[in-house]
């Protein structure tokens, strides 16, 4: 490693400098440089190039973990660690995370009862749903969207979007995931929100048999999924982009959703599998 920083930095201080400071010998260092690589070093800068392959595929957003779940599912063997610790070396970094600002309006809302009491666990597809919605700035103007999720494979399986916030934005999603789907769920979750509180909404989930669950009023830990979801869509994606029209974030967002986030990244939550595919292997 010291030999490494030397040949990195030997332009702007000097071999000897650099010697002295790190307290090895300059006839060490051009012995080492010399010398071919060892058989290791030979094995780190293949993983490193894979990891970089690897991370810019999953768009700068992936870790650590992910990219050592990722090298186990191609066979390539090696440590968590020694991916973390290649990784700064190479300064390989996923994307920042930014924090968001609450948007629910509960207000004058009668809620129903919280019927999950945060146990985020599904026994199989459809029979818990997650929704919510957020806001996606456009130099037009803000885009609204509103999103259902699996709880058993934190897949979207529904989807709505609008320049206006109204119930009309979140029953075009579940009815989007009721028609992909072929089911409905037995519980549908979300906030306090004046959306879900609508009776227009609530007529849709009592003709479809569904109970509604509501989080406690300024709670998002009780539907943390689905705030999860936000934040990595967000984290990832939206304050990279500087979408001139809302036609344009409605398409990067469908790219993201159906594209990347369903059928490619890894989920920490489903062993480190894809939504779809842990759905699919689960199902065999």
């Amino acid at each position: 490693m010291k030999y490494q920083f030397i040949g990195t930095h030997r332009r702007s201080y000097g071999v000897r400098a650099l010697c002295r400071a790190l307290q090895i010998s300059a006839s060490g260092y051009y012995a080492a440089r010399s010398r071919p690589p060892s058989v290791r070093s030979k094995r780190q800068v293949l993983l490193t190039s894979q990891i970089q392959d690897i991370h810019a595929t999953s768009r700068q957003t992936y870790g650590a973990p992910r990219i050592h779940a990722e090298l186990c599912a191609h066979g390539i063997g090696c440590s968590r660690n020694t991916v973390a610790k290649l990784m700064r070396q190479a300064q390989i970094m996923p994307k920042a995370i930014r924090r968001f600002r609450v948007t629910t309006d509960s207000r004058n809302t009668k809620a129903s009862p919280n019927l999950l009491g945060r146990v985020f666990q599904a026994g199989r597809p459809n029979q818990c749903w997650l929704s919510d919605i957020t806001y996606i700035p456009t130099r037009e103007g803000w885009l609204y969207l509103a999103t259902v999720l699996d709880l058993y494979s934190r897949a979207i399986v529904g989807w709505g979007m609008s320049k206006t916030l109204d119930c009309r934005l979140a029953m075009d999603a579940l009815n989007m995931a009721i028609r992909r789907r072929g089911s409905r769920p037995a519980i549908l979750h979300s906030d306090q929100g004046s959306t879900y509180a609508a009776a227009e909404y609530r007529a849709l989930l009592g003709g479809y048999a569904i109970r509604q669950s509501m989080s406690r009023k300024a709670d998002c830990w009780d539907n943390a999924p689905m705030e999860s979801f936000f934040h990595t869509l967000k984290t990832e994606l939206v304050m990279h982009c500087d979408y001139r029209t809302r036609d344009q974030a409605r398409a990067s967002l469908f790219e993201y959703i159906e594209v990347f986030y369903n059928r490619q990244r890894r989920h920490s939550t489903i062993c480190y599998e894809a939504p779809l595919a842990f759905e699919a292997s689960t199902n065999a």
